[in-house]
């Protein structure tokens, strides 16, 4: 897909892999609307992309219907048109085992990763259809194929996100819009936070003991994959590592990363 010229919705757009990829998206051309919760993280951005009019954001909770219902006009009335579609805005789960996580937190965690990307797709599907050629892609995870262990409820929205945009593709195929699936492993960017998880102590990337990708790496692969229409993709050794040992060995799998990733409970 050509990317300059063409118009695209980020969500997450505020920060973090969102933020990555609307600023190369913009830096290759395009227009993007972004679209997250955060206001101020929308300004951010507008400000590192010294864009212009060609970013525009919108600061709307992906979870609410009415609001996203509201979006593609919104867009099309800022910039014309709908080429594309990147779902990525996500929360993590507090790191505790589900006999211990509230409903509450159970609840959040499913609307904002698979209800927040529904609402989206949802809104956003009849525009995509009517272009020449268009993009959608979702973001899933590791997790969905490797489960951590107190991330079981953020594994299962990352898992429900891959079949339905593997389902989006199949019924798409007659049509001109490509769609994508993405898989990140552990990225470096302040997701903890924002999802109200307290990890303790100093949590950052230069100080974790877990290998983590740089938020601009993760933006890299996914405009890459838009580029070239890809059906899916990896971001990080460990998660292409874990793509591989799943498919071969699920059981050996989830066994290694609950070993490698247990410590986290204790956090």
């Amino acid at each position: 897909m050509d990317i300059a010229g063409k118009v695209f919705v980020v969500t997450g757009a505020g920060n973090g892999i969102g933020r990555e990829v609307a600023l190369r998206l913009l830096a290759e051309g395009a227009s993007v609307a972004g679209v997250d919760l955060n206001a101020a993280g929308l300004e951010e951005t507008a400000g590192l992309a010294a864009a212009g009019t060609r970013f525009t954001g919108h600061a709307v909770n992906i979870t609410d219907r009415d609001a996203v219902d509201a979006l593609p006009g919104e867009v099309v009335s800022a910039h014309g048109q709908v080429d594309g579609v990147a779902n990525i805005a996500g929360v993590i789960q507090k790191f505790v085992k589900v006999v211990d996580l509230p409903f509450a937190e159970i609840e959040k965690v499913m609307n904002v990763n698979f209800w927040g990307v529904m609402n989206v797709c949802k809104a956003f599907l009849p525009h995509l259809i009517d272009r020449p050629e268009a993009s959608l892609l979702n973001v899933a995870s590791m997790g969905s194929y490797a489960p951590v262990p107190g991330q079981a409820v953020y594994g299962a929205s990352k898992a429900a996100v891959k079949l339905l945009t593997e389902a989006l593709y199949a019924e798409l195929l007659d049509t001109s819009v490509h769609v994508t699936v993405i898989f990140p492993g552990a990225i470096a960017t302040g997701i903890a936070a924002n999802s109200g998880v307290d990890l303790g102590g100093d949590a950052s990337a230069k100080n974790s003991t877990h290998k983590t990708t740089t938020p601009q790496e993760a933006g890299r692969v996914i405009v890459e994959a838009i580029r070239k229409n890809r059906f899916r993709a990896t971001i990080g050794s460990d998660a292409a590592a874990m793509d591989r040992i799943s498919r071969l060995n699920p059981k050996f799998a989830t066994t290694l990363i609950a070993k490698q990733m247990g410590d986290l409970l204790d956090a």
